[in-house]
């Protein structure tokens, strides 16, 4: 019946036609017999919770709000995609608004159904929702959920709604959510209660590197670039692991300009050409190049939006991209970015230089486009690079001696190491996987030969030069591993199969964490591991058979230690009044005294023990906090004094202009009748700072003034 509604819905032309539907299935839900009605099952007992306090239910806490429950696996990329959504979800409806997300992981790889793990990707990904681990699949086979994202909405009494599945439903999910909410609290069913609501991140460990994804050493060998991925950061290390750039980070954001000012979004993998570094800034769709002479970051392919589509063909910075994961140079005169693009499960192409290639087209400098792979998520090797496929596609490396001239890809999904001849395109299975293109759950800890090797969720792949081998990150093994890509054999180098971090020899005893990346120093003697959920690189010499952590040191312990102010989260919700003030000018290093004057409606009350509270704080021209203005949050007990705090605005903002956002968030409640009220207002005033301080203290005072009403 779900799939049926969420077929329907998908038939329809308008939005009109859109609503009328769903609001059919509410009064279809809401008037079904009781022997009728399909009820959501609840959480089984013992399962693990993160960001939570305590385990959440469906017939306790979380009866009276909407549910959004989101079913993923933290490897899968169109999970991922889904993130902003729900963000975007979260951003516009708050949980006293009666919405709520919850994320059920159920795992695809055994890896993935360790709690730990799971607490990694919460982490990694920042996600702050609530996240259940639902291991043995129970939620997901009682309602016969059968893809990979597949959020479904569940009524206040706990009623099956509608089911979305795939990527691409942010508007409707929010069309959803207007329909079902207002239908509801006409009924009076949704609550506005709080949730033991505890972020995980609280718990993430200060470390110079946070969930590094991939590593690369420059041509010459003596600088390594380190995709700190959990700090939206690239790192150039000397040998000695002495940080000599930060480029990028802590925040998470997208823009160019100096490397103190660039903001990069979980970038992976990295190329160097001619001097310059390239980047795959995976979540902001981009590839971003990092000028090391003039110290400044650039966008090169990409716009920032994800691509709709799957083949491209358009030039530099009007080509969108998808989740792309990793870069390598190759093709003729290496002249040709191939870019791993995980998001349409295919290898792309991005031209240095004007030239023709395949079947003699020509293509222009600056095109981008598929050069392998249908889009579909498959296992298919072929001769026509078009008719293969790939199953999310996280690490690429070339090998251009003539007995091989093709590139190798570690495909995650599929869990398989193939290759793509760089002379017509050929795909071709190297290990793992099986002969069935379907079948992307072959996986294991085999070694072995061709198809008879079992690899799990492997992330990168890295060309030795020196002994004619690919070394492979099989990631959810905790494993370097190595292929012989003419007999096509298998063997672990490093690595005993449990997750941990354990350096030294012999090498059977080593450990990693999912390790997401590695290269090869340019003698061919040394491995680098970005060894992701150790926070670390680790590097593994082949001379000596042993592993040690190559220790990060920052020139001072403040740019170890990264500050951000974080995206601030909103008291008030998208549907809040906002009250504009006039521009205020204001000199450099002034103080700002915010007033809040706000009045109840006559006969009210603010309600006891309510966590009504107001917060300011700063905003750039992009809504980005600024973390050179501390924000301020107070609790509002009592309105009969002012409320009032003053914010500095230093020195370092001079000739900008910024945004003074405050928000308050009322509980009140009428003394005669007892009904209770919840109200939100936002203040924006804009502050324009001066190029020049002037030696004299300034403060400026603003009033904020709002009526409530009933």
């Amino acid at each position: 019946m779900g799939n049926l509604m969420y077929a329907a819905l998908r038939e329809c032309k308008t939005d009109e036609e859109k609503k009328k539907l769903i609001l059919q299935c509410l009064e279809r839900k809401a008037n079904a017999a009781e022997e009728d009605r399909q009820v959501v099952g609840d959480f089984k007992q013992g399962l693990e919770w993160f960001n939570t306090s305590e385990p959440l239910s469906l017939q306790g806490n979380l009866k009276g709000k909407l549910v959004i429950l989101d079913f993923f696996t933290y490897c899968c990329i169109n999970c991922m995609h889904i993130l902003p959504d729900l963000e975007a979800i979260e951003e516009r409806y708050s949980i006293q608004d009666g919405v709520v997300v919850v994320g059920v992981h159920s795992a695809k790889f055994d890896n993935e159904k360790d709690s730990g793990n799971i607490l990694n990707a919460v982490l990694r990904y920042n996600i702050s929702h609530p996240v259940v681990n639902d291991g043995d699949m129970t939620m997901w086979d009682d309602l016969k959920i059968q893809c990979w994202p597949t959020l479904l909405f569940v009524g206040p009494t706990g009623d099956y709604l509608v089911p979305l599945m795939g990527e691409g439903n942010r508007e409707l999910s929010m069309m959803i959510c207007d329909v079902a909410l207002e239908f509801y609290k006409a009924r009076g069913l949704i609550s506005d209660h709080s949730l033991p609501l505890k972020p995980s991140k609280d718990s993430l460990p200060e470390s110079p590197l946070l969930y590094p994804g991939k590593v690369e050493l420059s041509h010459e060998g003596d600088k390594i670039a380190v995709a700190d991925s959990g700090h939206n950061r690239i790192l150039l290390l000397s040998l000695e692991g002495v940080v000599e750039h930060c480029v990028g980070g802590p925040d998470i954001g997208y823009k160019d300009g100096s490397f103190e000012d660039a903001r990069f979004h979980s970038p992976q993998g990295m190329v160097w050409r001619n001097g310059d570094l390239f980047v795959a800034d995976t979540e902001n769709h981009t590839i971003r190049k990092i000028d090391f002479r003039q110290k400044v970051v650039s966008t090169i392919a990409g716009t920032g939006q994800m691509l709709d589509g799957k083949v491209g063909g358009g030039r530099w910075t009007d080509q969108e991209l998808s989740s792309p994961w990793d870069l390598e140079f190759g093709g003729p005169n290496r002249n040709i970015m191939f870019i791993a693009m995980a998001g349409t499960h295919t290898i792309w192409g991005l031209f240095f230089e004007d030239g023709t290639w395949l079947k003699e087209i020509f293509h222009r400098e600056g095109t981008c486009m598929a050069y392998a792979g249908s889009g579909k998520e498959e296992n298919r090797n072929n001769s026509y690079p078009h008719k293969a496929a790939f199953a999310q596609p996280s690490g690429i490396s070339a090998a251009n001696e003539d007995a091989l001239n093709c590139l190798f890809l570690a495909d995650s999904e599929s869990s398989t190491v193939r290759s793509i001849s760089f002379k017509d395109g050929a795909v071709k299975a190297l290990v793992g996987g099986e002969r069935d293109p379907m079948n992307l759950f072959a996986f294991g800890d085999e070694d072995g030969k061709g198809y008879d090797v079992k690899l799990q969720h492997p992330l990168g792949v890295a060309w030795n030069r020196r002994d004619q081998r690919l070394y492979v990150a099989d990631s959810y093994n905790h494993k370097i591993k190595s292929v012989d890509p003419v007999t096509k054999t298998c063997t672990t180098v490093a690595g005993c199969g449990q997750s941990g971090k354990v350096d030294g020899a012999p090498l059977d005893v080593v450990q990693f964490n999912e390790p997401g990346g590695l290269c090869v120093s340019p003698d061919g003697k040394k491995i680098y591991i970005a060894d992701t959920n150790s926070n670390a690189v680790r590097v593994l010499d082949l001379d000596s058979q042993s592993v040690q952590e190559l220790k990060v040191v920052f020139p001072t312990k403040a740019a170890a230690k990264p500050t951000s102010a974080q995206k601030v989260k909103k008291l008030v919700s998208a549907r809040s009044p906002i009250v504009t003030v006039d521009e205020v000018d204001i000199i450099p290093g002034a103080d700002v005294t915010v007033n809040l004057l706000i009045s109840l409606p006559e006969g009210c009350e603010l309600t006891e023990g309510a966590p009504t509270a107001w917060q300011v704080y700063a905003q750039d021209s992009a809504k980005e906090s600024i973390s050179a203005i501390s924000p301020y949050y107070g609790k509002l007990t009592s309105l009969e004094e002012t409320p009032n705090t003053t914010l500095n605005i230093p020195d370092s903002l001079a000739g900008s202009n910024i945004t003074l956002r405050t928000e308050a968030d009322v509980y009140f409640c009428e003394e005669v009748s007892g009904t209770c009220h919840r109200k939100g207002v936002a203040f924006e005033v804009s502050l324009h700072v001066g190029s020049t301080g002037q030696t004299a203290k300034e403060t400026k005072s603003i009033e904020l003034k709002h009526s409530f009403t009933l």
